[in-house]
């Protein structure tokens, strides 16, 4: 296996500055004087490849811990908006709210593979989606029973 001590500084000084977020492609290559040839050169080299695709997934990793960690004051917020006066606002919520099972289901069942992506991301059905629109609309009637005892 290939490792980071096979790229030149100068390559690993590139990889670093595209993910520090300062600059964009363009401004990198520019400031370490690579010409788009030299770029897309390394681009196909397998060990400069390999670097980048771990910067890549390390990334995704550290997105998917920075959710994780929001995730219950987001939950909590949620349930707040439910008793939202504006009554779409309420319902968005409910709708957000039973969304939150079946992306939980849809991370255990559907495993990230072997490109990285957050987890979750995958586009729900429209079979799904109605049903979830069903489900919150029960739930809003229900609420607004309640809200009339």
């Amino acid at each position: 296996m290939p490792n980071a001590k096979q790229l030149t500084k100068r390559q690993l000084a590139v990889i670093e500055d595209l993910f520090s977020g300062e600059f964009d492609e363009q401004a990198v290559l520019d400031k370490h004087k690579i010409s788009r040839n030299r770029y897309n050169k390394w681009q196909s080299d397998d060990n400069f490849a390999e670097q980048f695709d771990r910067r890549i997934a390390g990334a995704y990793r550290q997105s998917v811990a920075l959710i994780a960690r929001y995730a219950p004051l987001a939950a909590a917020k949620l349930i707040q908006l439910t008793e939202s006066d504006k009554a779409e606002t309420a319902r968005k919520a409910c709708m957000d709210i039973i969304s939150m099972p079946i992306f939980a289901a849809n991370r255990k069942t559907h495993p990230s593979s072997d490109e990285p992506r957050l987890a979750g991301t995958q586009p729900q059905s429209a079979e799904t989606q109605q049903l979830t629109e069903q489900i919150a609309g029960r739930l809003l009637a229900v609420l607004a029973k309640e809200k009339d005892y």
